[in-house]
């Protein structure tokens, strides 16, 4: 007898990017594929201490089932920390703990969609979201962006055409994968067209604190007042992803729903995690690790952008992020990315081609350019290796 799948599955493909990732692992490749932290941050001595004092303190009870919402000293760290970093009222019970902001959007999904509802998303928008939504049989419509991330105007004339829209996706801030990030204004003006059409919205915000010029910005959920946004936090950029921790804030009606959700899926999150997450605040400064983390991120990032500026050839272009993990490249008319990237690997570096971050519309103009990961010395080696690719592509 044959097996069968659900059916579902004829539209869920393997991540590119984590497949990407396994060719990129290779030593001698430079990799801007990934959206890896810098492991050399990593606090290991600090979470070391805190395991082993947490173990002897509580290990029983850490080791025991947990709530579903998670462990309330860490929830009221981070109902202080939205407040104190992103000017959000929220209280701890308005927050969920869940393994990573992933598992958020794959709740988002299983929560409101039904086959052929509408996801909004940004143009170009995250693939792991994309990828998540995908599962439950949406479709997808792309609002419409410019340098200063999506057009509210744009986002309204859709919302009167189509009544079967059910959210929208969007990063204002340190956008993945473009690095746009959304001034005050637009933030303002987007928040209007959702309190006129009352949608729901997902606000994802990993790198929020990864600023390198500036002040953090308000978030969206800080100007809702209807109840609509949901904001997805994570620690895996500000402290260590291999622990998996991320949340979602949002008012108890829409909360509950992601919690029967996640009582189905896992019962909670790792005890464990939390709990080191959690001893690791109250016992060192997360604020000092990252400012640490923003300074060698932002001066990866100046390396990047001058060893372009200096290598790349005429009519290359690239966003200026102001912080994040992320630039985005458009190459000249008539170069085409997938024919750059099969060229980059030949010479040993790499990024990911940017048709993968749209739902509909493709392209082959772009590029997506980690710079958190590799050293300065080698992202200098690695752009003078990739100018050398756009311009084989040009002849």
């Amino acid at each position: 007898m044959a097996i069968k799948f659900a059916k579902r599955m004829e539209r869920m493909q393997a991540s590119e990017i984590r497949e990407l990732l396994k060719l990129t692992q290779q030593p001698d490749i430079i990799s801007f594929a990934g959206g890896l932290p810098a492991p050399e941050l990593f606090p290991v001595e600090e979470i070391a201490q805190v395991s082993h004092d947490l173990v002897l303190k509580e290990g029983r009870q850490l080791l025991q089932y947990a709530t579903t919402e998670g462990r309330p000293t860490l929830r009221a760290k981070i109902a202080k920390r939205m407040k104190d970093k992103y000017n959000t009222e929220v209280t701890p019970d308005e927050i969920l703990i869940t393994t990573g902001s992933q598992q958020c959007l794959d709740f988002a999904g299983k929560l409101f969609l039904d086959p052929d509802d509408i996801v909004l998303c940004e143009s170009p928008s995250y693939l792991g979201a994309l990828n998540a939504f995908n599962a439950y049989e949406p479709k997808f419509i792309e609002v419409p962006t410019d340098d200063g991330g999506l057009i509210p105007a744009e986002l309204d004339k859709i919302l009167t055409n189509n009544p079967r829209c059910k959210f929208i996706y969007v990063i204002p801030d340190f956008q993945n994968p473009t690095g746009r990030t959304w001034s005050m204004e637009r933030r303002h003006a987007f928040m209007e067209v959702i309190n006129k059409h009352e949608l729901p919205v997902l606000e994802d915000n990993p790198y929020g604190e990864l600023r390198y010029e500036g002040e953090i910005l308000p978030s969206l959920k800080s100007m809702d007042t209807k109840g609509l946004v949901m904001f997805l936090g994570t620690f895996s950029k500000i402290f260590c992803p291999g622990l998996r921790l991320g949340w979602v804030a949002a008012k108890p009606k829409i909360l509950s729903e992601f919690i029967k959700i996640k009582q189905s899926a896992d019962l909670h999150t790792s005890n464990f995690d939390q709990g080191i997450a959690d001893a690791y605040i109250e016992n060192y400064d997360l604020d000092k690790h990252v400012v640490e983390i923003r300074a060698l991120y932002k001066k990866r990032r100046d390396v990047i952008l001058q060893a372009m500026e200096e290598y790349f050839p005429a009519g290359t272009k690239w966003t200026h992020p102001e912080g994040g993990l992320f630039l985005w490249l458009t190459f000249p008319a008539g170069v085409s990315a997938a024919k750059v990237f099969a060229k980059c690997i030949e010479m040993k570096v790499a990024g990911v081609t940017g048709d993968a971050f749209f739902p509909n519309e493709k392209t082959d103009r772009n590029m997506r350019i980690n710079f958190s990961n590799m050293s300065e010395e080698r992202i200098v080696e690695g752009i003078k290796r990739m100018a050398l690719a756009i311009k084989e592509c040009t002849k």
